[in-house]
């Protein structure tokens, strides 16, 4: 009986562990999730009651890549030293270009959620916009979250 008390108490011990891990990171993202789309919205729609467009109305994709690096560096920071401060390696330079490259993966994946319903579909509404972006989102941040514990954040 000591060996099933000892697995059960690991298993319970490790999976506490990844769902504080989980609340950490959706924290962080949901954090990043305002800044992206926030600063998306700004960007292509302007101030909500404003009759003109946004500075970068003309560029929507340009716009989401915008929005989504401003979240990325919010989040590294978020993540680099909040949720993973204990995990994280030594090299920051090395820990920083697996963040990007891992990001840059995510940023495809939001951004061309956009362009599908943009160039594809031929929707052009902001509800579209926000649909795609949100769809994207999520796909890009069940991404991340394993590129985060599996390659960026861990110990040394």
């Amino acid at each position: 009986m000591p060996v099933l008390a000892s697995v059960t108490l690991r298993a319970r011990d490790a999976i506490k562990g990844i769902w504080r891990e989980a609340a950490k990171f959706g924290v962080v993202g949901a954090l990043a999730f305002v800044v992206d789309n926030g600063g998306y919205n700004l960007l292509v729609f302007g101030l909500p009651g404003g009759a003109r467009g946004g500075p970068m109305s003309a560029s929507p994709v340009q716009a989401s890549v915008l929005a989504t690096g401003a979240a990325a560096l919010f989040s590294w920071a978020g993540n680099r030293y909040w949720t993973y401060r204990h995990q994280h390696g030594e090299k920051v330079t090395r820990e920083l270009a697996l963040f990007l490259v891992a990001n840059g993966v995510g940023l495809a994946i939001t951004a061309g959620t956009v362009f599908a319903s943009r160039q594809l579909l031929g929707l052009d509404s902001a509800l579209s916009d926000n649909t795609a972006r949100i769809f994207g989102w999520v796909l890009a941040t069940l991404f991340r979250f394993y590129a985060y514990r599996r390659y960026v954040f861990v110990a040394p």
